[in-house]
């Protein structure tokens, strides 16, 4: 008797503070417990028994009156989600403390109830009832999972009053709830006035980072992390991956890899598969391949991440080629898989592959196609000039259609100069009240291209009325560890002279090779010379030219950009790669593009 009742208190919210119980009724709860672990239970459905016969006898004897007992009934029911009947009990409760309040905040949260996990804490403050460390970070994270900052600067007001704002889990739970809800701003402040940060909290502080597109703080945390003498775990490495992924830096890359190999750091599952994205988006499928070579166990996302990787990089039939080893290994695709093979034939121009594919996802596995599976068609088709076999698939697919949707149509109305669909195609996404200003630029230029600048003013004027603001441009390169960024016309780099000095040399040779500059892709109403200098300005220009002054001879020049990058840097690459006999390695948001002697891997379709 006595091990069981042990076994129940041992349940309670992990808290010291609730004695155990050595009452026949506490025993009999603890039995109810074990047994309902093994007993598959539905969220918000009555427990079956045993339990519901104890809370039977505990009610008979007279020990629900007992708040120790009730307690840990309550959080019995809240455990296996059993929401209906935790919360008729804590209404019958004649007695309730902070445990009882909590365990309900709790419940509604572990369930994903969030309304009433804040309606639930709001009435605990009315009464009176004294916050915890515990408490307080469970209604943090509901405001986070529900990507709420607003409520959760009110929580934060709470925490501020209740005293405690240095608390180490209120503090980690107020700078994961502002990371994750992007104000890294405010989560900086806090990590930074925290007088004692562990690793869970420098993880969250450095993912934010990351997610929010400034991966060069993510890896400068990184090294302040190490410099304090805290050692990462295998999650903080996978943090620091992706955020060497989302940067595209290859030195930082090695930099990592053998720090995870000094450490020696397990290469798992998740670590290695994170590893594979992290070289392929840094500009090497061979050394994403070699790491999944190595892995001695691999998951449907470790296959769908080497399959992507070949698919961004152009290799269309090598990412093909791992979907029969793929199956050979017994590990069925899932949707990611199909999401990963269709972007890969789009991108090597396999139309009839991508469709084959798309019909067997659910003819032969039951994967259902989802809005972005048709998006990948649609872009397949579209680029082949097949818009025609597109738009039928756009009118009869049966899944919501988004913007996304509607955007790569529209981009294929773009490279096959097709207005007439283009208007059809925008008046559908104007429609959806867009907030993508990248929609309506390329709208604008379509227009522009035709020479209707009345409608291309329109469009400008449409931007104005709905406040949109397109995303300014830019391009970074790494250059002995260190990452350098420019914007359009930059000027303020250090070397800016001998920049634009090398630029003018290489336009002046390039010319002589048969260069013309595309100035349709200049869509202002203005002067040749005016868009000459426009164009040569590019972000991605000045950083290969940068690339060319300030790295070794005879090395690749890799950049990245933060949009597609347009169709005159794509010949001014070719161009630079074949006079300085250079290896350009361009990563932009769509796929890498490698020149080499004058060729793009992408064989010009893109």
């Amino acid at each position: 008797m006595l091990k069981l009742a042990k076994s129940l208190a041992l349940l309670v919210c992990g808290r010291e503070r609730l004695r155990f119980l050595s009452t026949s009724a506490a025993a009999a709860a603890a039995a109810a417990a074990s047994a309902n672990q093994e007993t598959a239970l539905n969220p918000h459905t009555h427990l079956q028994y045993p339990l519901d016969s104890v809370h039977a006898q505990v009610t008979v004897s007279g020990l629900l009156h007992n708040l120790a007992v009730a307690n840990k009934l309550l959080y019995v029911y809240a455990q296996h989600r059993a929401l209906d009947d935790a919360y008729a009990l804590f209404g019958m409760m004649e007695e309730r403390d902070a445990v009882s309040w909590s365990i309900m905040v709790g419940g509604f949260a572990k369930v994903g109830d969030y309304v009433y996990c804040l309606r639930t804490f709001r009435k605990l403050i009315r009464c009176g009832v004294k916050l915890d460390n515990y408490t307080l970070p469970i209604v943090l994270r509901a405001c986070r999972d529900r990507m709420d900052p607003v409520m959760g600067r009110l929580v934060h007001g709470v925490v501020l009053k209740s005293g405690l704002c240095l608390d180490q889990c209120v503090l980690a739970a107020l700078i994961s709830l502002y990371a994750k809800c992007r104000v890294k701003n405010d989560a900086r402040i806090l990590f930074d006035e925290m007088p004692n940060r562990d690793l869970v909290t420098w993880t969250v502080m450095i993912n934010a980072y990351a997610e929010s597109g400034n991966a060069k703080e993510s890896l400068a945390l990184f090294d302040l992390m190490r410099d304090e003498g805290l050692v990462p775990d295998n999650v903080a490495m996978v943090t620091i991956v992706h955020a060497c992924a989302k940067l595209g830096a290859m030195h930082k890359a090695r930099l990592v890899h053998d720090y995870i190999s000094r450490m020696g750091f397990k290469l798992d599952v998740i670590l290695g598969t994170a590893m594979i994205d992290m070289y392929a988006k840094c500009g090497s499928v061979d050394y994403a391949r070699e790491i999944f070579d190595r892995m001695w166990e691999r998951n449907v996302i470790s296959w769908s991440a080497m399959i992507a990787a070949y698919g961004y990089h152009g290799q269309g039939k090598k990412a093909l080629d791992l979907f029969p080893m793929m199956l050979g290994s017994r590990i069925l695709p899932n949707r990611i898989t199909f999401l990963s093979l269709l972007y890969a034939c789009s991108h090597a121009g396999l139309v009839d592959m991508g469709l084959e594919l798309f019909n067997m996802m659910w003819d032969e596995y039951s994967v259902k196609p989802d809005v972005k599976h048709y998006t990948c068609m649609v872009d397949l088709l579209g680029r082949a000039g097949r818009l025609d076999e597109a738009m039928n698939l756009i009118e009869n697919m049966t899944v919501k259609k988004d913007e996304g949707l509607w955007g790569a149509m529209l981009g294929a109305c773009r490279i096959h100069k097709n207005i007439d669909l283009a208007e059809k195609i925008a008046n559908s996404l104007l429609e959806l009240q867009s907030q993508n200003a990248g929609h309506y630029v390329l709208l604008s230029n379509i227009y522009a291209k035709a020479g209707r600048w009345e409608d291309v003013a329109k469009i400008r004027d449409l931007i104005t009325e709905r406040e949109l603001k397109k995303v300014p441009g830019w391009t970074c390169i790494e250059v002995e560890n260190k990452i350098y960024q420019f914007g359009v016309g930059d000027k303020s780099h250090h070397l800016s002279k001998e920049i634009y000095r090398l630029l003018r040399s290489l336009r002046r040779k390039m010319e002589l090779a048969g260069y013309v500059p595309d100035t349709n892709l200049v869509l202002h109403d203005v002067d040749e010379e005016v868009k000459l200098e426009s164009l040569f300005m590019h972000s991605e220009k000045l950083a290969i030219v940068f690339g060319l002054i300030a790295t070794t001879e005879g090395t690749p020049i890799r950049i990245t950009k933060n949009l597609r990058v347009c169709g005159d840097c794509h010949t001014f690459s070719k161009f630079v790669s074949a006079i300085t006999h250079r290896v350009i390695i361009a990563r932009d948001t769509n796929r890498f593009h490698h020149f080499k002697e004058g060729v793009c891997s992408c064989g010009d379709y893109w």
